[in-house]
């Protein structure tokens, strides 16, 4: 799977995904969606939404990717994983076609979250796009709603170097006459966006020239603000659209996302004295908000435990880094993992100093050891370090 190999696990086409929906006799048709691509904050915004919407009494699917603990993370009804035995069965009972036909694990994951919402008969499904937009799985929906949270240098072995050229990719999922709310306003992402929506004749909102009142949330990370803007711009199109959802159901949503979702990960504090906290923050635009909340955050001393997946531009999001902070240098336990003496090496180069552990745990043992109870303990890096503290 993607998560664990990478780029070889990349399919670049729907035609798998299209045969299966066909085979599973269309169930994307057969409930309401709202569909959500972006760099960072994709999964925060539909988690929010979610919460919002349950909060105002629908039935509310929520398929995100990836998992961090337990793979019916990615796909939850009104915040309840889906059994382990619709998993089972589902696979059971299709297993000769997914062999036949070679499905990826995304494909045949979108294909369960799909079949398991229409049966259940959810009044609305809040899907993640799990990268790019175009031509991911999740783009055979014709939803109410599209959202593109924001543009960010990240995966450019797919969608390409320039922002222009991601927004392009990311914009895939816009739909005829369908309204687009886009979360971050920037010169060379907008133009694109912009361009698509007038050929598809698709209502265009910037979440960041709505006036919205934030509101107090349970999602800490100063950059949940500006998911929390997007989410309610959001909220706003879709009351114009039919759904009842008051000013009190926003407001007991955004508080409770968490609690009304099992939402991890997300400046997630763990333990005090020492302060233990984690997030999945892993390019440069995640990294610049969690890194500035981490220097504000910290009253003694900064412990980072980070590691890295292969495929990351080092030499975007180390520079970014503090200098001052010890380290703690790791690899998570898949296949995509970049080497720790590799990681520990290239740190050096920009003046970050620390040790390297055979294994996640042992750095998170080691920074507990090491930090008194005012210091600070930031483990990141990639979803997949925060999975194993998890």
């Amino acid at each position: 799977m993607y998560q664990n190999v990478g780029m070889s696990a990349y399919k670049i086409d729907l035609e798998n995904t299209l045969l299966l929906a066909n085979y599973l006799d269309n169930p994307h048709h057969r409930f309401k969606s709202i569909h959500v691509a972006g760099t960072n904050g994709k999964g925060s915004t539909s988690h929010m939404m979610a919460s919002v919407l349950q909060e105002a009494g629908y039935k509310v699917g929520l398929y995100t990717s990836p998992h961090l603990k337990d793979f019916r993370e990615r796909i939850k009804i009104d915040g309840a994983m889906i059994s382990k035995r619709k998993v089972s069965s589902f696979v059971e009972k299709h297993h000769t076609f997914f062999k036949k036909n070679k499905l990826s694990f995304f494909e045949m994951s979108v294909g369960l979250a799909f079949d398991y919402f229409a049966q259940s008969k959810v009044d609305i499904a809040i899907i993640e796009v799990g990268l790019g937009g175009r031509l991911d799985s999740t783009n055979i929906l014709s939803p109410e709603l599209s959202i593109i949270t924001n543009i960010g240098l990240d995966h450019t072995q797919f969608l390409g170097t320039t922002l222009p050229a991601i927004a392009k990719e990311k914009a895939g999922i816009i739909k005829p006459k369908t309204p687009v709310v886009i979360g971050e306003l920037h010169p060379d992402t907008s133009k694109v966006f912009l361009k698509v929506a007038s050929q598809k004749s698709a209502p265009i909102i910037f979440a960041q020239e709505q006036e919205i009142s934030l509101l107090e949330s349970d999602l800490k990370g100063n950059y949940q603000l500006q998911n929390q803007r997007t989410a309610l711009a959001a909220m706003k199109v879709l009351t114009t659209k039919g759904y009842k959802v008051t000013q009190t159901h926003i407001k007991r949503g955004i508080g409770a996302v968490v609690s009304n979702t099992g939402l991890l990960g997300r400046w997630q504090v763990l333990q005090t004295q020492p302060t233990l906290v984690c997030d999945t923050a892993h390019n440069k635009e995640g990294l610049l908000f969690t890194i500035k909340q981490m220097l504000d955050t910290a009253q003694g001393e900064l412990h980072i435990v980070f590691g890295v997946v292969s495929d990351k531009d080092l030499e975007a999001i180390l520079p970014l880094l503090p200098i001052s902070a010890k380290y703690y240098f790791c690899a998570p336990n898949i296949t995509r993992a970049l080497n720790v003496a590799a990681l520990k090496q290239k740190a050096e180069d920009f003046n970050l100093t620390g040790l390297s552990y055979k294994s996640v745990k042992k750095a998170v043992k080691a920074a507990l050891k090491a930090a008194k109870t005012d210091d600070l303990i930031y483990v990141g890096g990639s979803t997949f370090v925060v999975a194993e503290v998890l």
